[in-house]
């Protein structure tokens, strides 16, 4: 064969191995679009219709009436604490996933929000002080405290006042109620003027979420709008809570964050995770500022595995 034949077959033998080479590179494998399939179905997804059978009952404290679903059974309880945005009624995806894992499950308001007794700024109470009394009330043996947004600045709270009621501490999408030192000025400068007033859906909801399920976040809406039976307000805490406040911290915490929070965003969880001498730190893809929401999945199985390595 003539060496410029030679040459013209080498080059259509390079060229179309290169083409193949592209063709195969374009084609999805069937992993990647099994992986796309996931990522879509990520959020589509409502609360399960069956839920685990509990009783609705009113826990007096002092100077109020608490409601509390209680799924009772001698399982290690866990102890539900919900958002500023929320109420004992919100934690529809928790019930079922704790439950069937053999833990009791307990959800309760907070005053002024649903079926508890109305804010009285007179008798305003702290928040912490009435889950001790709930607690008490109950009789309740150590539990795991899993709290999300605003119930993480009560829990830990609860935390720094009682460790030897509880078994650990889980807190998704919140500062640990820090008002003191570097964790409080980054969370503080992150948030612009007029935040308040920004439709709480974009406030806690992500942007991925809120594209890919619009039935789960009229859900969303429709709970938020019936959380609070009055103004919205803050119970003042026990304790002042500070950077070195988290470093006494003696329970077991796991701390949940939303990579697309807005409010609480993983910089914020991983300077938390630094101070907490036993912590663990668990990100949620995507995520906005209710992970317990959003992403059940994960925040049901991280919390599960974590509560599951501390029994007492």
């Amino acid at each position: 064969m003539p060496d410029a034949a030679r040459v013209n077959r080498r080059h259509m033998i390079a060229a179309s191995a290169a083409l193949s080479l592209s063709q195969i590179s374009l084609a999805p494998s069937a992993a990647a679009q099994a992986s796309r399939a996931s990522d879509a179905a990520m959020f589509k997804h409502m609360p399960p219709a069956e839920q685990p059978r509990f009783s609705e009952t009113m826990v007096d404290v002092p100077g109020a009436r608490l409601y509390v679903r209680d799924t009772g059974g001698p399982g290690a309880p866990i102890v539900l604490t919900h958002p500023a945005s929320g109420s004992a009624l919100i934690w529809a995806y928790q019930f079922p996933a704790f439950a069937s894992a053999g833990n009791r499950v307990i959800a309760w308001s907070r005053r002024g929000y649903a079926k508890s007794s109305p804010y009285d700024k007179a008798n305003a109470g702290s928040g912490s002080q009435d889950l001790f009394e709930l607690a008490r009330a109950m009789n309740l043996p150590r539990f795991h405290l899993v709290a999300s947004a605003a119930g993480g600045s009560i829990s830990m709270d609860f935390a720094l006042s009682h460790p030897e009621m509880l078994l650990s501490l889980t807190i998704s999408s919140n500062s640990a109620g820090v008002r003191d030192g570097a964790i409080f000025r980054a969370a503080e400068q992150i948030r612009p003027a007029g935040w308040d007033k920004m439709p709480v859906e974009f406030r806690e909801l992500g942007p991925s979420y809120r594209a890919a399920n619009a039935e789960g976040t009229k859900l969303w809406l429709d709970l938020e709008h019936h959380a609070l039976t009055g103004a919205e307000y803050r119970q003042t805490p026990v304790n002042r809570i500070s950077d070195a406040s988290l470093r006494s911290v003696k329970t077991p915490a796991l701390l949940i964050a939303g990579a697309a929070d807005l409010i609480t965003p993983p910089a914020i969880t991983r300077l938390l995770h630094e101070a907490i001498p036993d912590s663990e730190m668990v990100v949620a893809d995507e995520t906005g500022h209710s992970v317990y929401w959003e992403r059940p999945d994960l925040f049901n199985r991280a919390v599960l595995g974590f509560t599951a390595r501390h029994r007492g």
